[in-house]
């Protein structure tokens, strides 16, 4: 058994590449995944920075490399990771140290968002359950001793801080938020903290466009009136989860008819809210979250100072994390061989019950007696059994514990079933010299 992933990220990917690849449908492909035998199980993981597939199994890798070919994306943007590089790489994703904006606080809440979604479609199982939780936990902990988090630190700040650069300053601008949800009230929270400035607020809901205006002492605007106000706005930063674009080429040429001046837009959606071709009108500047990894090399710049003590915090939660893998693998072989034992004293206690009952007379106050003796036999046998197996766990030994797994009824394990086909090529090689 083994887990895998495949990570394609702000570091490799541009947006559009991010788009092609994201799902909608999280059910179709948890259920795909599953119903292939070499897959136990399966999380998927999706930002407006990264999406990213994780597979327990066998052959993984394989299955990861089919899925990631039906995008038709080049492969130099694909990262595939194994075992412990897996493990690790989601234990630094909770802890915010892959995000674009080092040390934020939204990748954790999406993390544990994705696992709850994930297993509540049946992906998710023992081991990434065990995985998803300690990566989850390591995250919270990183946060809380090193302080990494501390400060403006979100895509939505980050797209404030473009806006600044841009215009100098966003005092007494006008800016049109569009969307409500988490990613709009990081920018709302971000432009209230710093900026002397109108914000305008549109949202579908117009009840969750008014709850955050009235937070930040801003201004809600119903969504059929978006078109008027971008006609009056210096700044226009969209932060929706359509599944569609919110602003067309031919609406921004339509309110760029009625301006007189030119026009921000920032768009921090994925997929995009804006449509592309919106920055080839003149007078407008168009940004997406492609364009914020200057304002990331500044915020990480200001946490290079933490990173090395998150990371020591990580390595000593992985090697806890490797030693609570070991010992389940250990108590699933071990419960494997007292489960076929306990199947077989069921059967034989009845059989010599029978026996003794028709020969001797015996009636059944002598089960309890013969339950007892099994028992106790059974345990004696499986004691060393058990030991061996616990060690094979501690020493880094997982072949054994795959046997043990396979000879008691477990997964049928690549390995075992390299070892058989050797086996049977081997006989069929001696029957044909015979």
């Amino acid at each position: 058994m083994e887990i895998t992933c495949m990570v394609i990220s702000h570091k490799k990917a541009p947006i559009d590449v991010l788009e092609k690849i994201w799902q909608k449908d999280l059910r179709k492909v948890i259920v795909d995944m599953l119903s292939r035998k070499e897959i136990s199980e399966c999380a998927f993981l999706m930002t407006c920075n990264r999406v990213e597939l994780y597979l327990v199994g066998n052959n993984t890798m394989d299955v990861l490399r089919e899925f990631s070919s039906k995008f038709e994306i080049d492969e130099s943007y694909v990262e595939y990771k194994k075992d412990d590089s897996a493990i690790m790489h989601l234990m630094r994703v909770c802890s915010g140290l892959e995000s674009m904006m080092v040390g934020e606080d939204q990748i954790l809440g999406q993390v544990r968002e994705y696992y709850h979604i994930c297993k509540d479609l049946g992906g998710i199982g023992g081991y990434l359950d065990l995985v998803f939780k300690k990566a989850i936990n390591t995250g919270r902990k990183v946060r809380n001793l090193t302080g990494i988090n501390k400060g403006s630190v979100s895509i939505g700040s980050a797209a404030v801080e473009l806006a600044e650069d841009v215009l100098g300053s966003l005092d007494g601008r006008k800016i049109l938020l569009i969307g409500a949800g988490e990613m709009g009230t990081l920018v709302a929270n971000s432009i209230a903290n710093k900026n002397a400035c109108t914000v305008l607020i549109a949202n579908r809901t117009y009840e969750k466009a008014e709850e955050l205006a009235k937070k930040i002492g801003g201004v809600a605007v119903r969504f059929d009136m978006l078109e008027s106000c971008m006609t009056d706005c210096d700044v226009i930063i969209s932060a929706t989860s359509a599944p569609h674009y919110i602003l067309r080429k031919d609406t921004v040429e339509r309110v760029m008819r009625n301006r007189d001046r030119g026009i921000l837009i920032v768009d921090i959606a994925l997929p995009r809210d804006v449509e592309e071709d919106v920055k080839q009108i003149p007078g407008v500047e168009l940004y997406t979250i492609d364009d914020l990894r200057i304002i990331s090399e500044r915020n990480l710049e200001k946490r290079k100072e933490k990173i090395p003590m998150a990371e020591k915090i990580i390595h000593e939660e992985f090697i806890n994390l490797k030693n609570a893998i070991k010992e389940k693998k250990a108590n699933h072989a071990i419960s494997l061989m007292y489960s076929s034992a306990e199947r077989i004293k069921r059967d034989e206690i009845i059989e010599l019950y029978n026996k003794l009952s028709a020969k001797y007379g015996v009636d059944e106050t002598v089960l309890p007696i013969l339950e007892g003796f099994v028992n106790s036999l059974v345990k004696k046998y499986l004691r060393l059994p058990t030991m061996r197996l616990r060690e094979a766990a501690r020493n880094g030994k997982p072949e054994i514990i795959e046997y043990v797994e396979y000879l008691f009824g477990g997964e049928d394990f690549v390995s075992c079933n390299e070892d058989a086909k050797t086996e049977k090529e081997k006989a069929e090689a001696d029957s044909e010299r015979g």
